[in-house]
C-alpha cells in the first residue's frame, strides 16, 4: 500500500485514526503495531514474518547486551552480522551470484528472491537499538510491543526517514495529543501528497517520455530537460514521502526529525549531503564513519573511511553496479572538495558554486537512474554533445508544454515556497481552503493518472 492511493487516503487512514483515538492510551502502541503490520503486509503477508523476526532478534540481542556486559561486544558483532546477513540474502544475494556467474564462477545456487519493501530502512532502524544500548546512549526497552511499534510504525516504515530509537524512546511511553499537532500533521501530509502526485509523478512521466525518444529525435537540450525532470522527480518523490511521514507521525502523536532541508540550493556537494536524506547520512556518519576512526586517525585513514562510507551508501540504495559507481562518484567528489575545492567554492560567486553543485548532482542522478551502466554512460555523453542536434523541435515542444510546471518546481525546491506558504497560514480563512484545493487536486491526479511509483520503496 502506498500513501498516494485512494485505498490509503479514504479507507485505511480514516479507519486507523478512528480506531487509534477511541482506544485507551495504554493500548495505542499495540493498535499502531497491529495496523502497521497490516499496512506492511498488504501486498505480501509473508513480508511480515521477516519483519517480526528482525524485531524479536534485535530486541533479544539488546536484552543480552545489557545482561551480559562481559560479552557485550561479541553479542553486538553477532547481532550486526545477523542483521546484515538477512539484508544480504534478500537484497544482495542475486546481485553477488549474477556477478560471480558473469565471471565464470558458479559456486552459489540460483534462487529467486523477492525483495521485501523497505528492508534497508527498517533493518538500519532496528539495528540502531542494540548499537545504542552497547554505547550506553539509551536505556533498554522493557516492552516488546513498544519496540515493535518503533520498528513497524507505518508512517516511516518503508521509505523513511530512518528514525533512531533514541530519538523516539520517550515518545513511545509518553506523547502529547493536541489539535494543533494534528492540524499541523494534516498540513504536512497534504503538502507532501501534492509534491508527490502533482510534481514528482508529472516530472517522472516527462522523463520517461524523453528516455524513450528515438535517437534521431534527441538533442543536447532535450537530454538536459530529461535529467532535470528526473532531478525534480526524485526530490519531490522522496521529500514528499518524508513530509507525509512526518505529518502522519504528528497525527499519531510522534515527532520525527526533518529529512530534507532544500538540498538543491546547496553551494557544494558537502553541503548537499547535509541537506539531502539527512537521516541516512547521519546514520552512516554515527554508525560507520566515526567508529572507523572518522578524521581522527590521519589523512589517509580519513580518505579510506570516506570511500568505505560512500561505497556502502551506494550499495544501500540498490544491489547493482550503477549504485556502487554512484557512491564511488560522490566519494571522489567529496574527497576533492575536502582537499582543495571547498576553499575555492567559498571564494567564487555563489551562483557559480551553485551551478557546479547542481551539474554534479544531475550527473550523479544519471548514474542513479540507469541500472545499465553502458546506458548511463551513453546518456551522459548525450548531455555533452553526442546527439544529432543541440536543440530541435522536440526541445521546444517540452519547454512550451511544461514551462509552468518547471517554474513551480524551481520555486518549490527553495525556501521561497515555505515563505509564500506562511503567508497563506496568516490568512486564516484562506489557509484551509488552499489545503482543501490541494487535496482535491491530488485526488484528481491519482484518479486520472496511471504513473504513480515511489522511487525509494525499492530501497
Amino acid at each position: 500500500m502506498v500513501f498516494s492511493s485512494l485505498t490509503f487516503l479514504y479507507a485505511y487512514l480514516p479507519i486507523v485514526l478512528f480506531i487509534y483515538y477511541i482506544s485507551p492510551l495504554q493500548c495505542r502502541n499495540l493498535v499502531l503495531f497491529i495496523v502497521s503490520l497490516i499496512f506492511y503486509g498488504w501486498s505480501n503477508p509473508l513480508y511480515i514474518c521477516i519483519m517480526l523476526f528482525s524485531i524479536v532478534m534485535n530486541y533479544m540481542f539488546g536484552h543480552w547486551i545489557k545482561t551480559y556486559q562481559n560479552k557485550a561486544k561479541t553479542l553486538l558483532i553477532l547481532c550486526i552480522i545477523c542483521n546484515l546477513s538477512i539484508l544480504f540474502f534478500f537484497k544482495y544475494y542475486t546481485f553477488v551470484n549474477n556477478t560471480l556467474q558473469s565471471s565464470g564462477i558458479y559456486i552459489l545456487p540460483a534462487v529467486s528472491i523477492a525483495l521485501p519493501i523497505g528492508i534497508s530502512f527498517y533493518t538500519f532502524q532496528a539495528m540502531s537499538y542494540p548499537i545504542d544500548l552497547y554505547t550506553n546512549t539509551i536505556t533498554p526497552q522493557k516492552s516488546l510491543i513498544n519496540f515493535g511499534t518503533y520498528v513497524t510504525m507505518f508512517p516511516q516504515l518503508i521509505a523513511g526517514p530512518i528514525v533512531r530509537y533514541k530519538d523516539i524512546a520517550s515518545q513511545l511511553t509518553q506523547r502529547k495529543y493536541t489539535l494543533d499537532r494534528f492540524s499541523y500533521g494534516i498540513q504536512r501530509f497534504v503538502i507532501g501528497l501534492s509534491k508527490k502526485v502533482m510534481l514528482a509523478n508529472t516530472c517522472g512521466e516527462i522523463y520517461e517520455s524523453i528516455e524513450t525518444l528515438h535517437f534521431s529525435e534527441t538533442s543536447v537540450c532535450t537530454s538536459w530537460i530529461g535529467i532535470l525532470c528526473y532531478t525534480f522527480q526524485i526530490y519531490f518523490d522522496f521529500s514528499g514521502y518524508s513530509d507525509m511521514a512526518i505529518g502522519l507521525g504528528e497525527m499519531f502523536g510522534f515527532h520525527f526529525l526533518e529529512n530534507f532541508n532544500y538540498p538543491y540550493i546547496s553551494k557544494s556537494i558537502t553541503e548537499f549531503w547535509r541537506r539531502w536524506h539527512i537521516s541516512l547520512s547521519s546514520w552512516f556518519k554515527d554508525y560507520v564513519y566515526i567508529p572507523l576512526g572518522g578524521n581522527r586517525k590521519g589523512y589517509k585513514r580519513q580518505c579510506l573511511n570516506l570511500f568505505v562510507v560512500w561505497l556502502l551508501c551506494g550499495l544501500w540504495h540498490g544491489a547493482s553496479w550503477n549504485f556502487v559507481l554512484w557512491g564511488a562518484f560522490y566519494g571522489i567528489v567529496l574527497w576533492i572538495e575536502k582537499i582543495f575545492l571547498s576553499k575555492i567554492l567559498a571564494k567564487i560567486p555563489k551562483v557559480f558554486a551553485h551551478i557546479y553543485t547542481m551539474i554534479v548532482v544531475m550527473l550523479a542522478w544519471v548514474l542513479f537512474s540507469h541500472t545499465d551502466i553502458s546506458q548511463a554512460i551513453h546518456s551522459i555523453s548525450m548531455l555533452f554533445g553526442n546527439c544529432p542536434a543541440f536543440y530541435n523541435a522536440v526541445t521546444f515542444y517540452y519547454i512550451r508544454n511544461n514551462a509552468f510546471l518547471f517554474m513551480i518546481c524551481f520555486i518549490a525546491c527553495t525556501p521561497v515556497a515555505k515563505t509564500k506558504w506562511n503567508v497563506f497560514k496568516k490568512l486564516h480563512w484562506i489557509y484551509p481552503v488552499v489545503l482543501m484545493i490541494l487535496m482535491i487536486l491530488s485526488t484528481a491526479f491519482i484518479i486520472n493518472g496511471t504513473y504513480n511509483p515511489f522511487l525509494y520503496f525499492r530501497f
